[in-house]
């Protein structure tokens, strides 16, 4: 035994650094690293001392499994220069990638950390060169995630989504990513949670580099949320979440630097000799750049992951089930799951009736973060919500939010809240309390006064009836402030807008009836009549000259003045008879649809004589908080704040010194400056000397009593 233990001392630490070679003869010893350089020289020339080397790694390889838990820093020097080498010896290590995996596999939790990196490292040298499959390595790094090894996890992690993202670069390869997928799966379920938290990362970095975004990747993610683990949910929360968010593109810094240098090459290119290799450059650039702009033009229909569910009904079911019996979660990821919950009912247009009044129980204005579960709760809500589910919810917010005890932010808050539940419920709003809430815009506070009118517009254009009859305004000219019935669906019988198509053919003819219409009660006078000599032609003269200069100066003005006039003439029933006519008996071409587009926007933009222009605002599934907070005014300072304001001005002065003007010390002083320390017999006769003199003569003048006509002192 002491025999072996004297080898094992001999082989593990004698210098392996030196290796007898050819040039060792002539310059000394060698090391690995000058071998490594010399062997992808001349791989034929130094296949001995390589054959040496690998002689050397598997007796240490042997031994060094007797003692995995040692330091062996030689042993893994060795090992990096044969995963460096394998591309000049693939027969001679065939078997090496092979033999690294079954030792991390067998004693990768015993070994040294830094032994540990240098293997991972070899493997993924290996990987690069296509020396090893992806499979097998990429199963054995998701294994390794259980190690408490975070170095070793971050290297792992940038490696394998690299590694995915390489091998789907020129075109999807579906049969390694559903492997790779299903295997992910298993893993989520792993029992160390913090290889199921990578493997949860790893797949939503995928997701957002546009590689593996497809419904199967989406569905496995949605499986996490019913994960026991609370970070590993509230990740896969987070996910859905901020998936549709816009996220930085790496390559950007990328596509900058092309534009500036070929922006570069093509300002100095007018400036410095020109020569072909300084064209080539400059053509080359040119390519890259049209290259760049190609990849930007191309388009990129992505879906959002929350419509790539396939059963979001059962998700959000399942999830709500888990809010109510589970109160023993941070309150950060109730609020969390609230918020996911409620944009599936909102986007997928879900049943879950008793989400709402589990809500209600948070409508305090006391409660934490109230804002955002008011905009959960107006999230969560369509049109095919029952009214009398919301009608509890909102007398709930009338009574706890808009009432004269509670502050004006409050208000403003609560009518708010009942707005955009309204726009996307307008059923569940009675006329009663309807009357109660539109009192307030006269109310003394300009946000809440605001927050009311903006419910009265609102409910002019969705059901006016509810109204009282002097807050309904005039009456829609497209048919708008229809009261819907539940679940009725809103079918077109016509092209919204293709009435003033119509309108607009007929006061714009083609050129030749305008001209026909113009040239009408005109004479033609060709040249053989001129030659004639018989005379003038009589012209007659129409009645009202200034029609006709109105009509030749300005054709626009006069066909909007029509356009103006036949609107004003046409009535509701004839607009949309003029817009059933025109879409029943003509194919609409794109063009036409242009036409149609920018009509429509000419029309929202005058607005009708007598009222206000009333913004449309589009009703988005995805409420922000900022809908429901009102614009906060600067509120008065006190007295204290005001004298901290102060003495943060005088930090940087001393205690009785006023500030210096100038920044920097050593600049130049100014003439008034430079007057202070002038000689003052030279400064007497100045014109601001003498105009201080008979200021103060003015001053200072005396102010007795004027008699009776005497005229008021002046000075000299």
């Amino acid at each position: 035994s002491r025999g072996l233990r004297a080898a094992q001392d001999l082989i593990v630490y004698r210098p392996v650094c030196q290796v007898p070679t050819m040039a060792a003869t002539q310059a000394g010893p060698v090391t690995l690293a000058e071998l490594q350089n010399l062997v992808k020289r001349d791989k034929d020339g130094y296949l001995e001392e390589f054959r040496q080397q690998l002689r050397h790694y598997e007796s240490s390889m042997e031994i060094f499994k007797l003692k995995p838990s040692h330091e062996a820093k030689q042993f893994g020097e060795l090992i990096s220069f044969l995963a460096a080498v394998a591309p000049c010896y693939p027969k001679d290590l065939a078997a090496l990638p092979q033999q690294l995996i079954d030792l991390l596999r067998e004693h990768g939790g015993v070994l040294d950390h830094e032994l540990r990196q240098t293997l991972v490292r070899a493997l993924i040298l290996l990987r690069n060169r296509d020396l090893i499959s992806s499979t097998s390595l990429l199963e054995l790094f998701f294994e390794l995630f259980r190690l408490a090894d975070k170095p070793l996890r971050e290297l792992l992690y940038s490696h394998i989504v690299a590694d995915i993202k390489r091998l789907n670069a020129k075109h999807k390869n579906n049969a390694l990513n559903k492997t790779l997928q299903n295997y992910m799966f298993t893993m989520l379920s792993d029992r160390s949670p913090v290889a199921a938290k990578k493997s949860l990362d790893v797949m939503v970095e995928l997701y957002h580099k546009r590689v593996w975004d497809d419904a199967r990747t989406v569905n496995i993610i949605a499986s996490a949320c019913f994960s026991p683990v609370s970070k590993i949910m509230a990740t896969a929360i987070a996910f859905f979440l901020g998936a549709d968010e816009a996220k930085p593109d790496e390559d950007g810094e990328d596509k900058d630097d092309s534009k500036q240098s070929y922006q570069t090459l093509l300002m100095r290119s007018g400036f410095v000799k020109k020569t072909k290799a300084r064209e080539r450059q400059l053509r080359q650039a040119l390519n890259r750049q049209h290259r760049q702009d190609k990849k930007e033009k191309a388009p990129n229909f992505n879906f959002s992951a929350l419509h790539l569910l396939n059963d979001p009904q059962g998700l959000a079911e399942k999830l709500f089930a888990r809010l109510q019996a589970n109160n023993s979660e941070r309150f950060e990821i109730r609020i969390l799951m609230m918020n996911f919950i409620s944009r599936l009912i909102g986007i997928h247009q879900l049943f879950l009736l008793n989400f709402y009044p589990y809500l209600q129980r948070y409508l305090q204005p006391r409660q934490q973060e109230v804002t955002r579960i008011l905009t959960f709760l107006a999230q969560a809500c369509h049109e095919l919500v029952p009214a009398e589910t919301l009608e509890s919810v909102l007398m709930t917010i009338s009574n706890n939010f808009v009432s004269d005890r509670s502050s004006a932010e409050i208000i403003c808050v609560g009518l708010n809240s009942v707005r955009e539940i309204c726009r996307r419920c307008p059923l569940a709003m009675n006329e009663t309390l309807l009357q109660d809430l539109v009192q307030y815009k006269s109310y003394r506070d300009k946000g809440v006064s605001m927050a009311a009118r903006s419910l009265i517009q609102l409910f002019r254009e969705v059901n006016p009836s509810l109204l009282h009859r002097r807050d309904r305004g005039k009456p829609g000219e497209d048919g708008e402030g229809e009261a819907t019935e539940y679940g009725r669906v809103h079918v077109e019988k016509f092209v919204p807008g293709s009435e003033l198509l119509s309108l607009h053919e007929e006061i714009k003819d083609p050129e030749g009836e305008e001209q026909g219409e113009d040239w009408e009660g005109w004479e033609d006078a060709s040249d053989d009549e001129s030659d004639d000599g018989e005379g003038w032609i009589d012209v007659e003269h129409s009645d009202n000259d200034e029609d006709a200069g109105a009509k030749d100066g300005s054709d626009d003005e006069g066909e909007e003045a029509a356009k103006e006039g036949t609107k004003d003439e046409l009535t509701t029933e004839e607009r949309v008879k003029r817009a059933v006519e025109l879409s029943t008996t003509r194919i609409l071409s794109q063009a036409d649809f242009d036409k149609i587009k920018e009509l429509r926007m000419r029309k929202a933009l005058q607005p009708s004589v007598g009222s206000k222009r009333s913004h449309d605002v589009e009703t988005d599934t995805i409420l922000k908080e900022d809908a429901i907070i009102p614009n906060s005014k600067k509120r008065r300072q006190s007295k204290e704040e005001r004298l901290n304001k102060v003495m943060e001005g005088r930090e940087d002065r001393g205690k009785y010194n006023i500030r210096k003007g100038r920044m920097n010390e050593h600049a130049s002083t100014t003439n008034r400056e430079k007057s202070k320390n002038k000689n003052p017999m030279m400064l007497k006769n100045s014109q601001r000397a003498r105009s201080r003199k008979y200021e103060s003569m003015f001053k200072w003048a005396p102010k007795g009593k004027k008699k009776p006509g005497q005229k008021p002192y002046k000075g000299k």
